[in-house]
């Protein structure tokens, strides 16, 4: 996708949701596309609620030209349509994340490994080292929740070089961190060593344009390729991470 002067191109932009955050993203998305900063074939807000805040900006007309439509359907659901078809049919699509929804991503690869091996035992298993972040939180369901910043962010910060907040550089990066975690050994102290990672798919989400950040659709599609590639060869641990530069979700995919 180009940068620089040259207009950003995409096919379509899936936007998580219609209500507070989603209306935003999808208002700025329009900005952009109205003033020349983006092109799109279609945007697509995803929302089980029909009567959702972007269902009455829509109405009201409020997103000018942009070729916005609402799909009324559960997240997952959508993804299962959307995401199956495949890297190469995404190759120029992309998806806006809600700061607040669950990890779909990981989700959605759980739901392929369950189609792909009937029977077969998964899990999301705890991480087995806490990552060097200055706030963390373990979930009950395995997941676990990273972040670099200690105060409240606001939803529109695009992460720039130097970080607002402190009023200094940002000298993290959430990617970089967590790459780190699959090159350390599993053990737990009493306990039976446990299986190291086998790898991991992690799915950045980046600013493109007018405070709104996207995770390339392709790049989801194709962690699904590498996970049947090392599920197949027996079981297995992946980490999986949906991050931006300050902020993640984290779970590790376990298949006995």
């Amino acid at each position: 996708m180009p940068r620089g002067d040259s207009p950003l191109v995409f096919g379509r932009i899936i936007v998580i949701g219609g209500g507070c955050y989603g209306s935003w993203y999808t208002q700025q998305i329009g900005r952009a596309h109205a003033r020349g900063a983006l092109q799109v074939h279609e945007v697509v807000v995803v929302d089980r609620n029909a009567d959702c805040t972007v269902a009455t900006r829509m109405h009201e007309g409020a997103y000018g030209e942009l070729p916005v439509r609402l799909r009324v359907a559960a997240w997952d659901d959508f993804l299962d349509e959307w995401l199956d078809e495949g890297p190469t049919a995404l190759r120029q699509d992309a998806m806006v994340p809600s700061p607040l929804m669950p990890h779909v991503c990981l989700d959605w690869l759980m739901r392929r490994a369950a189609a792909r091996w009937p029977g077969r035992g998964m899990r999301v298993d705890p991480l087995d080292v806490d990552p060097e972040t200055p706030w963390q939180r373990a979930a009950p369901d395995g997941r676990h929740y990273v972040s670099f910043a200690t105060w409240m962010c606001p939803v529109n910060c695009i992460e720039p070089a130097s970080c607002p907040a402190i009023k200094a550089p940002r000298d993290w990066s959430m990617p970089v961190a967590i790459g780190r975690i699959p090159t350390v050994a599993s053990a737990v102290p009493g306990e039976p060593r446990r299986p190291t990672l086998r790898g991991a798919v992690s799915f950045h989400c980046v600013h493109r344009t007018y405070g709104v950040g996207m995770i390339d659709a392709a790049a989801i599609a194709e962690a699904d390729v590498r996970v049947s590639a090392w599920g197949g060869e027996g079981p297995c641990r992946v980490l999986v991470g949906t991050m931006s530069h300050c902020h993640g979700a984290l779970g590790v995919l376990a298949l006995d």
